[in-house]
């Protein structure tokens, strides 16, 4: 049976433990790495731009042995030029995976139900996998055992939340998520990380959120797409900024963690992302080590 990638949830314990152990090996031993795409190609669907989910995603699948493929939106136009399932389609008689960056969550669930090759979601407006993957990739390697570790989210709810969530139940850490009033964890990913096994608390008070955490991670307030709510995101986010009075709330030796693009001044403050607590490029670094892990086991998997 294919498998696919569109949710962290689309995994189990056992697979995301053996993907953070080969993420590690690997990134240790690069000639260890299994040439599992030589002489295949992993095709990049991209509707929106990124600089990292692009460039780790591609060295990725370089270091697999395999050729990506870039694709546009122009290219492809879904549901214009083209349905969504068609592209899919077309794709899948080229390439071993099809990887997309795509405004909305059912486009992969399209691609996905049209093809017999692996789809990964690189982002949608749901979700954000391959982020999680990396964020307890660095977590781990700056602290060790994942058991146990508190980890504190301090504002938007959203995709990248809704994926370390499922991550952190599926790892044995503990998310504290802090947001301001209409911007929490959708309920039903609250719902569903619980039934995992998972520890997820919400708050409204970022120093509650904070206090005793071993990683203290922020995420822009105005996300690709949200340019026009930025003024108004701004006055809901006031109070949020992870600055060095909030750190000073974590344990000693907290880490902080920011998924990038930062703005230095909203929702951190540079003393804190260029400061001797920040892991934020190591875990950038992550995004391909743990892209990689996630493709070598998908398409074992098939």
């Amino acid at each position: 049976m294919t498998r696919h990638c569109l949710e962290i949830d689309d995994l189990d314990a056992p697979r995301l433990r053996r993907m953070l152990e080969n993420a590690r090996a690997w990134k240790a031993d690069p000639s260890a790495i299994p040439q599992v795409l030589s002489g295949r190609g992993v095709a990049a669907l991209f509707e929106k731009p990124s600089a990292r989910t692009r460039s780790s995603t591609e060295m990725a699948v370089v270091t697999l042995g395999g050729h990506p493929i870039y694709i546009r939106p122009e290219e492809v136009d879904l549901d214009r030029r083209e349905t969504v399932e068609d592209v899919a389609r077309t794709l899948a008689s080229y390439c071993a995976v099809i990887a997309a960056r795509v405004f909305s969550h059912s486009t992969l669930d399209r691609m996905r139900d049209a093809v017999s090759v692996p789809v990964v979601n690189l982002l949608s407006d749901a979700a954000h996998p391959c982020q999680a993957l990396a964020d307890l990739l660095t977590v781990e390697e700056q602290l060790g055992d994942l058991e146990g570790r508190r980890v504190a989210f301090v504002g938007d709810g959203n995709n990248v939340v809704s994926s370390l969530a499922f991550a952190a139940a599926m790892s044995g850490v503990e998310l504290v998520v802090a947001s301001p009033p209409g911007f929490e964890v959708d309920p039903d990913v609250v719902e569903r990380a619980r039934n995992l096994g998972g520890t997820i608390e919400l708050t409204g008070d970022p120093y509650e959120a904070v206090h005793g955490a071993d990683a203290v991670y922020t995420d822009v307030w105005t996300s690709m797409g949200q340019e026009g709510e930025a003024e108004a995101r701004r006055a809901a986010f006031d109070g949020y900024c992870v600055d060095d009075a909030l750190m000073a709330e974590a344990s000693d030796g907290a880490i902080f963690l920011h998924c990038l693009p930062a703005h230095r001044g909203e929702e951190v403050a540079a003393s804190v992302i260029d400061g001797p607590a920040s892991r934020v490029w190591p875990q950038a670094e992550n995004r391909m080590h743990a892209t990689r892990s996630l493709l070598v086991d998908l398409l074992e998997e098939t």
